[in-house]
């Protein structure tokens, strides 16, 4: 029983609370970024180069069956049917959601450290700005001081 009750504390800590909500997160997050990248910049890149589809890019490595029907250059298909190969157009799509993902964090990242610059150059400032309150007779010592350091000049 103490494992399972240490196990409970373990669990019910915030530190752990929070990084399941952030794979969470980032679960949907990286979801969003590979339909991104397969849906609109992959295919923009695509058009730019040339209606280049990188999906399709590969390398055959292995033989291909001699029962295959289908298109010598159909990744899909000759990946399902056994053929080994490269598939290093995947591999540019993947880096170019590696690079999206690498962007937005660094994005968020940059955006949190200038907010925290700011509040804590304005708690500077606040801090600054409280003057502490003066003794009433160490004033008036410092006006006597004050007369008595003119008068010697005089």
């Amino acid at each position: 029983m103490p494992l399972i009750d240490e196990f409970k504390k373990f669990i019910a800590r915030g530190n752990v609370l929070d990084l399941a909500v952030g794979v969470m997160i980032g679960a949907a997050f990286g979801k969003i970024v590979t339909s991104l990248t397969e849906n609109v910049i992959m295919p923009v890149i695509g058009w730019l180069f040339g209606d280049i589809d990188f999906s399709t890019y590969f390398v055959r490595l292995g033989a291909i069956p001699a029962t295959y029907k289908g298109s010598l250059t159909d990744y899909a298909s000759l990946k399902a049917a056994g053929v080994a190969m490269i598939g290093y157009g995947e591999f540019i799509t993947q880096v170019v959601n590696f690079l999206i993902v690498a962007l937005v964090l660094f994005l968020l990242v940059r955006s949190i450290n200038k907010m925290i610059e700011k509040v804590q150059r304005q708690q500077k400032e606040a801090d600054a700005a409280v003057v502490a309150p003066v003794d009433p007779q160490l004033a008036t010592l410092k006006e006597i001081l004050e007369e008595m350091r003119r008068t010697k000049a005089v």
